[in-house]
């Protein structure tokens, strides 16, 4: 069997000169009390038949409320510990974090109990500056960090070029 694929944005700003990245802290019992290493840029499974960037807007609208649109830059795709290749786009953009509404899922709790209970995908969202970025978010998507900063890096060479 393939390993299961995954689809996300990572969206980021630029504030006072610092690059800030929006990430997603999953919901449920499991989660709860994790922080550094817990986090994630908005994402979600896709089926082979649905184009990974539609996915990754989709996943992005049900796990925060937020449509988003504009210049999508690929990243390279990642293979999570789980086996879950990620792919990933980087898009400038900005939203309110506190306003985040996450679609729910369920799940028996506790475990081996017959209870069933609804959580939502994401419980809060936040922006980060790259270094306490690199700290939360989960070890497989740091990646992502370095190389949207080297992209970031790249182009304010290149617009200092142009002047």
């Amino acid at each position: 069997m393939a390993g299961k694929k995954t689809a996300g944005v990572l969206l980021y700003r630029l504030r006072n000169s610092a690059l800030e990245v929006f990430l997603v802290h999953p919901g449920g019992p499991f989660w709860a009390k994790k922080d550094l290493g817990a986090w994630s840029i908005p994402k979600g499974e896709f089926a082979a038949d649905e184009e990974p960037l539609n996915a990754a807007k989709r996943e992005f609208q049900e796990e925060t409320g937020f449509s988003i649109d504009g210049h999508f830059m690929p990243l390279a795709p990642r293979k999570q510990r789980s086996g879950k290749l990620v792919y990933a786009w980087a898009l400038e953009g900005d939203c309110d974090a506190e306003a985040i509404k996450s679609n729910l899922f369920s799940i028996e709790w506790p475990p081996r109990s017959g209870n069933r209970r609804e959580y939502p995908e994401v419980d809060r969202a936040g922006w980060f500056v790259l270094e306490l970025a690199k700290q939360k978010i989960v070890p497989g998507q740091i990646g992502f960090l370095e190389e949207l900063q080297q992209l970031i890096n790249n182009s304010r060479l290149g617009s200092l070029r142009d002047h």
